[in-house]
C-alpha cells in the first residue's frame, strides 16, 4: 500500500467523485481531473455508494495501470449509473448518497490462505474463465471469518462455495478506505 492518503486528499476525492456523479445525473460531462497531487497516483480504486444505509452501487477498476484522475470519476459515475444490479441514481437520490472510496495497493497471489487478514485484505477469486473481488470492508460488515470471506468470494465469482479449496487462484490486496459521514 502506498503512503496514505492525507485527510484532505481524502475530502478532495470524495468531493471530485461527488461532482462526477452529480454531473453525470444532470445530463452534464463528468469534468476531467487534472492527474496532479493525489489524482497523479496510479492505483486501482472503488466508489461504493450507499443510500440509507443499503447498497446503492459499487464499480471500480483494480489495476494500478491509471492514474486517479482517470480512474475515479470514471468508476463514480459507472457506480451512480452502470451497476447492473440497480437502476440509475437519480437526481433527487444524491442528497441521501453516502460516497465510499476505496484505493487499493498491490494485488499478490495467496499461497497460503493463513495469511488472509480479514477486514484488512480484498480477495479476488478466479476459476475458469470467472472471476470475483470481496473488498475488505465487506467480510467486516458481515462479520466474516476467514472461510466464509474465501466461500462468498467464490459466491461472487459464479462459482461453488468450495472452489478456493479446489484449484481456484486466490489473490489479495489491501484497501484505504475511507468515505463521507453517513447522510
Amino acid at each position: 500500500m502506498g503512503t496514505p492518503l492525507t485527510n484532505q486528499e481524502r475530502r478532495d476525492v470524495l468531493a471530485a467523485a461527488r461532482r462526477a456523479i452529480a454531473d453525470a445525473v444532470a445530463g452534464r460531462r463528468p469534468a476531467e481531473l487534472p492527474a496532479e497531487g493525489v489524482f497523479a497516483r496510479r492505483a486501482g480504486a472503488f466508489v461504493s455508494l450507499h443510500r440509507r444505509g443499503m447498497l446503492r452501487g459499487c464499480i471500480g477498476h483494480i489495476s494500478a495501470d491509471q492514474p486517479l484522475a482517470q480512474v475515479l470519476g470514471r468508476c463514480a459515475v459507472a457506480a451512480a449509473t452502470d451497476d447492473p444490479r440497480f437502476p440509475s441514481v437519480t437526481a433527487d437520490e444524491l442528497a441521501d448518497l453516502h460516497i465510499e472510496v476505496s484505493i487499493l495497493g498491490e494485488v499478490g497471489r495467496v499461497e497460503d490462505v493463513n495469511t488472509i487478514d480479514v477486514g484488512r485484505h480484498g480477495l479476488i477469486m478466479e476459476q475458469r474463465g470467472r472471476k470475483g473481488l470481496l473488498l475488505p470492508q465487506v467480510a467486516t460488515e458481515h462479520r466474516w471469518d476467514r472461510h466464509t470471506f474465501l466461500s462468498q468470494t467464490c459466491v461472487k465469482a459464479g462459482l461453488a462455495p468450495d472452489a478456493w479449496q479446489h484449484g481456484a487462484t486466490i489473490s489479495c490486496f489491501d484497501a484505504e478506505v475511507f468515505g463521507e459521514h453517513e447522510r
